[in-house]
């Protein structure tokens, strides 16, 4: 729907500017100030850095625990090059998405609803909204089930609680950006002292670096069902609400528009995208190793109480670990070390994931309603179906909810990656901001094996979602 609105900078060159009225994130949209460039690299440094710690949580939430743990139980170290690999086919998508907001001055969304056909916004928002809800859905219930087991709090009531501290952290939104990146990263740093307390300071485990290294290097998927599990990894890296969010995340810091300025811009972003997505991968190789560690060769566990914990190929692994870490561990700090790691996983996400419900309301269907109703509606889309479903089918197999995202998130996934490579690709849309030819290959080719992974195990996918819906 028309060309973006250009004009000439100091330097001559021609910049494309935000379309007016529309602007990311209403009330953050340059709202960090960012200094000169004559202050140092460390201070220019700190200004840019955040919106990486935001987006990188969608690759650690609890979506990805259970992959991580199926796979550090069954095959130990076999399956930390496709974790590797996942993370960096992420890196590749994400630093062109935020190259696609720097360039344009618009979000994914917004790019979308002007460039593409009238007819495709309906149902690209539709299946924005549903991928945000898909993912919401694991998470919310991620930290209910935390929840349950630090205070026993019902699962039903878990979720509702859930939802109501992310209504409360999103007010923080008045005190601007930073004050959501800052809680932001406190709740990622929980994530990673909890694991690395649990990895290097409790005793009982004590990981093989020899052993871990070899995992990393050894690029086979030779064992029985290793290429199920490592679809399971690469399909859960991706996030499309978050290639949505990103470019609108980076447009919150207010550079000029010169080539000096948007040059900046992007070397930093690219660093923060990089740095932040490289500590997801540490938080994942954290969860398989502690998985591989305390599970592998194990067949079942007794817990206290005298019950027996089987674990198989259809093991819930978040539920075994919530059971079985205190006993395999000799230890109650294990399980609770867990459990505040999974909580503070679950709310960062479900954080990031209403932030993303705004983006794509807005840039799709540019309506001009309240932030908090915005906020409120997205939220309440999430919590709402979480809470039937527990309130009907109960909460025994986290997975369930899982299995259900994933199966949505492998169908809405072209819908955006695909795009974003189209127009960040484009000379017309990015002129001399466009990606250079590595860049383009590499994120291509990540879109194309992250697709064909999450398409090979749809079927089997789409048959337990159905089991999952109508309780076979």
């Amino acid at each position: 729907m028309g060309n973006p609105q250009s004009t000439k900078n100091p330097l001559g060159a021609s910049v494309s500017n935000p379309p007016p009225g529309a602007v990311s994130l209403e009330g953050m949209h340059s709202s960090v100030n960012v200094p000169l460039s004559h202050v140092g690299f460390w201070k220019q440094m700190l200004a840019y850095f955040g919106p990486g710690v935001l987006v990188s949580v969608a690759y650690m939430d609890p979506g990805n625990w259970g992959t991580d743990l199926q796979g550090g139980a069954q095959f130990k170290y076999g399956l930390l090059w496709v974790v590797a690999l996942a993370s960096i086919m992420a890196i590749f998508l994400q630093v062109i998405a935020t190259r696609l907001g720097i360039a344009t001055g618009r979000d994914l969304a917004q790019c979308l609803y002007e460039w593409y056909p009238k007819w495709t916004r309906v149902p690209n928002w539709l299946m924005a909204e549903i991928a945000i809800i898909a993912c919401d859905l694991a998470e919310v219930l991620g930290g209910a089930v935390a929840l349950n087991m630090l205070f026993h709090i019902p699962i039903f009531w878990g979720v509702i609680i859930t939802g109501a501290d992310v209504l409360l952290l999103l007010a923080l939104q008045r005190f601007g950006m930073r004050a959501i990146e800052a809680i932001v990263l406190l709740l990622v740093a929980t994530i990673g002292v909890c694991y690395f307390i649990e990895i290097f300071v409790l005793p009982q485990t004590q990981p093989s670096f020899l052993e871990m290294g070899r995992g990393m290097i050894s690029l086979k998927l030779s064992s029985p069902g290793m290429v199920y599990v490592a679809i399971g990894i690469i399909g859960a890296t991706v996030m499309p609400h978050v290639l949505y969010l990103h470019p609108a995340l980076v447009q919150s810091r207010k550079f000029q528009r010169d080539d000096e300025s948007i040059k900046r811009a992007i070397r930093f972003n690219t660093i923060d995208t990089g740095v932040n997505l490289s500590v997801a991968f540490l938080i994942n190789a954290a969860i398989l190793v502690l998985a591989a560690i305390v599970f592998y060769g194990k067949t079942s566990v007794t817990v206290p109480g005298g019950g027996v914990v089987a674990f198989n190929d259809s093991t819930d692994w978040i539920q075994a670990a919530n059971l079985t870490l205190a006993p395999l561990m000799g230890t109650a700090a294990a399980s609770m070390f867990f459990a505040i790691a999974l909580l503070a996983s679950g709310q960062s996400a479900t954080i990031v994931g209403t932030m993303a419900g705004q983006v794509v309301m807005e840039g799709f269907m540019r309506w001009k309603i309240a932030p908090w109703l915005r906020r409120l509606i997205t939220r309440s889309l999430a919590i709402i179906p979480t809470a039937i479903f527990v309130g009907v089918r109960g909460a025994n197999n986290v997975n369930d909810l899982i299995v259900l995202s994933q199966v949505v998130l492998a169908l809405q996934l072209p819908f955006a990656m695909f795009p974003l490579l189209h127009l960040a690709g484009s000379r017309k849309r990015m002129g001399q901001w466009r990606p250079g030819w590595f860049l383009l290959i590499a994120g291509w080719a990540s879109a194309l094996l992250i697709t064909a992974f999450d398409f090979y195990g749809l079927p089997d996918a789409l048959k337990q979602a159905w089991q999952v819906i109508t309780g076979g």
